[in-house]
């Protein structure tokens, strides 16, 4: 945990009303129509797509790239800023595919809260607990909705063992279905003791709410048929004696996590999902930094990038590097040292995100996520500040666990092709290795499927259809040591030696075996699996 200085002075009030946080889940469980029906309530859309919509005219807001419409799934964490009620969230979407789980785990260092969606046919599933273990290594609150609560879906209680068992992590309900599938006629409130119900004739439609006093108040009858409110005085009586109350101390550790129930197609159950990110989730948090921490309230600004998306334009070849203020209140045309160089940059177009839609950014403040456009000069892990030599630590790069070769299907493009590839390495998509004998490159992924994704925008971006073939080699691994020993080593296995794009030593294995006669061999190298992202 971070060091928490108890003399520190109040966060300003415009620091203190930002939300920054994430969703995470396995795909299909409703993260990106949950996205969209956050928007919908804070302001910032009129009338939400759904993401197997037929036409352009509803297309979901926040997966902009080909593939995504295609397909139905986020492959780039995107960011949005609206406004709800006094508060401003930043939400960031990661991608829910396993393939793309290295993206995720950079959007995470830029949070300062997870919303996790669970599917209430499925409960815990494998990419859901993938991503809540990076959160649990960040420390990072955690706030879970259990979403289709108006299909079939298992058992209220199952629901909650299965989540404190395969997660460990303490569970208490904020809301509680009243009826499942078909019977889903809404939720009761336990948090404001209110009865919240579904309309299923207007998905677009915010829910009813009915103030009650307690469960014994007679009004409850008049809307919830008698078997069912038997059943929600039983289940809330287990709830009370079985688990815990709601403790704001031990969510902020990431010890306990409430749940809300509902229906994000119906927007049923969103609002009092955003109200309890705006009561319960934190402000912005001090990020972990050397050679000191960084605290949002300071009057210097400094931020830091965690992803870059080249392209988002398609009729520009631009770049936008994804930033995280962590301290101080920029304003547009400030001059900010980039850390890494040492030059200042001037900011003068940096622009804030509704999904694809972006505006200026006049100004920002700690917690906000700013997009710089720029030609490359930014790579993720670089820090920005006003001068002072800050590095953020702590964004990763791992090592990819699938490598291929790729050619241009035209041989005499292989410039245009090593440009692209330059670009994606920048961007984090892939890594990009040059073998130290040969031509061509080799190119390394975390999942399959990111290779479909690369051969698809190379095509569309670059228009340069390109092949991906087999290789010898089944992983890289970052090359450290004393400069003459890593010398050594080099000259005496060229076969196997490559440089990532930014110039560092790989070493490409075909078997553990491999590894293990280096770490026999060369006792003073050392080859490791993750490599800061940074200068």
């Amino acid at each position: 945990m971070l060091d928490m200085n108890t003399n520190r002075r109040d966060l300003p009030p415009e620091i203190a009303r930002r939300r920054t946080f994430a969703i995470i889940s396995h795909p299909d469980a409703g993260k990106t129509t949950l996205t969209e029906k956050f928007l919908l309530f804070g302001g910032a859309i009129q009338m939400a797509g759904q993401v197997r919509a037929k036409g352009e005219a509803r297309r979901t807001r926040s997966d902009f790239m080909a593939m995504e419409k295609d397909r139905g799934i986020s492959v780039s964490a995107s960011a949005m800023s609206f406004d709800f009620k006094e508060f401003r969230f930043n939400l960031v979407d990661t991608p829910g595919h396993s393939d793309f789980s290295e993206d995720t785990y950079r959007t995470l260092t830029a949070v300062d809260a997870a919303v996790m969606v669970i599917d209430g046919a499925k409960g815990v599933e494998s990419q859901t607990q993938k991503l809540f273990e990076v959160c649990r290594l960040r420390d990072l609150p955690i706030l879970t909705f259990c979403n289709k609560m108006d299909r079939e879906s298992r058992d209220v209680f199952e629901i909650i063992d299965e989540i404190q068992e395969n997660l460990a992590i303490d569970v208490t309900p904020a809301s509680w279905p009243i009826g499942i599938g078909r019977d889903f006629i809404g939720c009761y409130d336990i948090l404001r003791d209110r009865l919240e119900l579904m309309d299923r004739a207007d998905r677009n439609r915010v829910a009813e709410s009915i103030e009650i006093n307690g469960l014994d108040d007679p009004k409850l009858a008049e809307h919830v048929p008698a078997n069912l409110l038997e059943k929600l005085r039983e289940d809330l009586e287990m709830v009370r004696e079985l688990l815990p109350p709601l403790d704001p101390k031990l969510m902020a550790e990431g010890s306990l996590t409430p749940i809300w129930f509902g229906s994000a197609i119906n927007s049923f159950g969103v609002k009092e999902l955003m109200e309890g990110i705006a009561k319960y989730g934190p402000e912005p948090q001090i990020q972990r930094a050397e050679p000191r921490q960084i605290l949002p309230e300071e009057d210097k600004v400094s931020g830091f990038v965690f992803k870059v998306q080249a392209n988002m334009d398609p009729k520009h070849r631009d770049r936008v590097a994804f930033v995280r203020l962590a301290s101080g209140h920029f304003e547009r045309g400030m001059k900010l040292t980039h850390v890494r160089s040492k030059k200042p940059m001037a900011i003068t177009n940096p622009v804030m995100f509704l999904a694809a839609d972006r505006e200026l950014a006049e100004e920002a403040w700690a917690g906000d996520i700013i997009g710089i456009p720029n030609h490359g000069q930014l790579r993720i892990g670089d820090t920005l500040t006003e001068g002072e030599a800050l590095r953020v630590t702590g964004i990763p790069s791992f090592a990819p666990e699938l490598l291929q070769g790729v050619r241009a299907g035209d041989p005499m493009k292989a410039k245009h092709l090593e440009k692209a590839l330059m670009q994606f390495a920048e961007e984090g998509a892939a890594k990009v290795f040059k073998p130290a004998i040969g031509s061509g490159f080799i190119v390394g992924v975390v999942g399959q499927l990111q290779f479909e994704v690369l051969a698809s925008r190379i095509e569309l971006e670059y228009g340069l259809p390109v092949r991906f073939e087999a290789t010898q080699f089944t992983s890289a691994r970052w090359v450290n040591g004393a400069r003459q020993a890593v010398d050594k080593f080099t000259e005496s296995n060229k076969q196997h030696i490559a440089h990532d794009h930014d110039g560092d030593i790989v070493y490409l294995t075909r078997l553990q075996w491999d590894i293990d006669r280096v770490e026999r061999d060369y006792p003073e190298v050392t080859l490791t699996a993750t490599k800061e992202m940074m200068v």
